[in-house]
């Protein structure tokens, strides 16, 4: 009895460790991924990337220790620069050189090399598909994912 009790008192008190399963992310406000992403990384919760992942939620790059991020044969990146929120452009894209800056500091030279050997950041999206490109920036997943 004693052994139960103290299994649940040490259960109790040990925070439960979540993994992040990224499977459909298309981005947002980089403020909130930031905030997003540093709470992950202070939990030691790992990421999984099993699908799209493009435009803010690369910052995951950035922000989580690459020892904690994994893909699946399913993972996608892309990359943009950062832009204006349309809602207040009147429907135009407009680009926010700071915040591509801001964006570009935050990754790894891993994915620095990939985006400046494929042009750079534009408008456009620029995406990786899950396979040896993708893997010199990130591990795939063991198979038990």
């Amino acid at each position: 009895m004693r052994i139960a009790v103290f299994m649940i008192l040490l259960l109790s008190t040990v925070p439960a460790r979540a993994d992040l399963h990224i499977t459909r992310d298309h981005g947002g406000l980089v403020t909130e991924y930031k905030a997003k992403y540093e709470r992950i990384r202070d939990r030691h919760e790992r990421v999984i990337i099993d699908g799209i992942c493009n435009s803010a939620c690369t910052m995951v790059f950035g922000i989580v220790p690459m020892n904690r991020i994994c893909v699946t044969p399913r993972a996608s990146l892309g990359f943009h620069e950062a832009y204006y929120d349309k809602a207040f452009t009147f429907g135009i894209k407009v680009t926010s050189y700071k915040g591509t800056s801001d964006l570009m500091s935050y990754y790894p030279p891993s994915v620095k090399d990939w985006i400046h050997r494929n042009g750079g950041l534009t408008t456009e999206m620029k995406k990786i598909k899950n396979g040896p490109e993708l893997w010199k920036i990130v591990d795939p997943c063991p198979e038990d994912f």
